[in-house]
């Protein structure tokens, strides 16, 4: 039952006034809570269950939460800074997008939503370092220059059954190795892939495709390109179901870079390209030799000027680095660019016209995909607003031609902070919180024993 009034007697609703709609629509079909979804600044899907009766009363101001868990390590340890203990740890709001509504099947009963973080001490602003809210600032920035930006992620991860004898109590859902490409129950016995296809094309997720990847136990699943956030949006609510689906299967599902130390790492690797008002491909030319248009180009080269302090964004854990270390990862070693070269920083897929992009393969599957579009799409603006021109393309295996990446989380973390294009574009608060958030979780290792150490030096010394 619809029960809202015609659009010919008012003018249109408010969000307010959709989110009290959508809650009675959701009740009339049986939904009784209501799952709002945030991201922190790690990709993690933070949130609250509402029962869906309940909903209107969030629809103006939001769902109130304590601000400190938006500058708060994996470990719990929040920083002490003025958007937590120094200012008497005050409240955020995550304001409810009513245009973000899922249904998991999985989940009977249960509907999803995504909010943004906003600020009741800045008036209802955006929070400086919301993630949703920093990509959305990028697409705005884009959009007021007659430019759309479209993205597509590619997310790998693993499936892990709890075994108490193994490392950590977990072992790879499948413990040979493939090679990747192979299909069907006789290397899938639960057949998980089917049913994560399956339950996240029913969310609406976009997904294209799946494979096992090369190692045992390693997945990826391809969802189709749309509009740079609503991208985003898919590729959170992707990596928050498939955890979900594999919790329900009494698994695990991990998108860290480099689960095991003998495996194959996990990657993002996120296409782009940039449209018109009417959605005609921008990157393309057929006039050119190699069919991509000037705007490409300097969107490309803008992606390699600020390749270093993009690493710290697209790989932002002390693991990352461990997964672009392994020799035969084809993870980039440089800032490059090559046509179908998947040893390359930027790939540019062998499609043409209406298919013309950019793939970065740099990203970690840990990566929160609203801040790697977001730093992505602000390194491609200062390319396209300076009329940067990339070096010549590598071609063959010389994928170690090039400006040097950053071969250390900290060295990243360094380079984020020395950009000053990248921080004037993102906000100067968001590198601040982003990197000593980051330097913390660093110090913490820096401290840790790990399983190697005392493997090798315990025995001898």
């Amino acid at each position: 039952m619809d029960r809202r009034p015609p659009v010919s007697d008012r003018t249109p609703p408010s969000s307010a006034e959709r989110i009290t709609y959508l809650a009675a629509e959701l009740s009339d079909r049986g939904i009784d809570l209501v799952r709002v979804l945030w991201s922190d600044l790690h990709g993690v899907a933070r949130g609250k269950e509402i029962p869906t009766d309940e909903l209107p009363r969030f629809a103006d101001h939001g769902v109130a939460f304590c601000q400190a868990l938006m500058v708060t390590d994996l470990a719990g340890n929040p920083l002490h800074v003025p958007e937590s203990a120094g200012s008497g740890w005050p409240d955020a709001d995550a304001r409810i997008d009513p245009d973000t509504l899922a249904l998991p099947g999985y989940a009977p009963g249960i509907a999803y939503l995504l909010a943004e973080v906003t600020d009741p001490a800045a008036h209802g602003a955006p929070l400086r370092f919301d993630p949703r809210s920093l990509l959305r600032g990028q697409v705005d920035r884009l959009t007021t220059r007659g430019l759309h930006p479209v993205a597509a992620p590619e997310l790998e991860f693993y499936l892990l059954r709890e075994d108490r004898t193994a490392p950590h109590g977990w072992r790879r859902y499948l413990e040979r190795d493939t090679a990747g490409y192979v299909v069907g129950t006789a290397y899938d016995p639960d057949d998980m892939l089917p049913l994560l296809i399956r339950e996240c094309r029913a969310l609406g997720l976009g997904v294209l495709a799946g494979i096992q990847e090369f190692s045992g136990g390693q997945y990826e699943i391809n969802q189709g390109h749309g509009p740079a956030l609503a991208a985003a949006d898919k590729a959170f609510l992707f990596k928050y179901a498939v955890k979900e689906i594999a919790a329900r299967n009494g698994m695990r599902a991990t998108f860290m870079g480099k689960p095991f130390a003998d495996r194959s790492g996990s990657g993002n690797h996120v296409h782009l390209s940039l449209t018109d008002a009417q959605g005609r491909n921008l990157f393309a030319d057929d006039t050119a030799a190699d069919g991509l248009s000037p705007l490409a180009k300097a969107f490309l080269a803008g992606l390699l000027e600020h390749a270093p302090a993009l690493m710290a964004v697209l790989n932002p854990t002390v693991n990352a680095y461990k997964r672009l270390a392994a020799s035969g990862s084809l993870a980039p070693t440089a800032a490059n660019w090559g046509y179908d070269n998947r040893l390359a920083y930027a790939r540019i897929p062998p499609e043409r016209g209406p298919g013309a992009r950019v793939e970065v393969r740099i990203g970690d599957g840990a990566g929160n995909p609203y801040l790697t579009i977001a730093a992505l799409l602000a390194a491609g603006l200062d390319g396209v607003e300076n009329g940067l021109v990339p070096p010549p393309p590598i071609s063959g295996d010389r994928g170690d031609e090039g400006a040097p990446l950053p071969t250390s989380f900290g060295e990243a973390l360094t380079a984020l902070e020395q950009d000053k294009v990248l921080g004037e574009a993102l906000g100067d608060r968001f590198v601040q919180v982003f990197t000593e958030l980051k330097r913390m979780e660093l110090a913490r290792f820096a401290q840790a024993v790990t399983d190697w150490e005392f493997n090798e030096y315990s025995w001898m010394l």
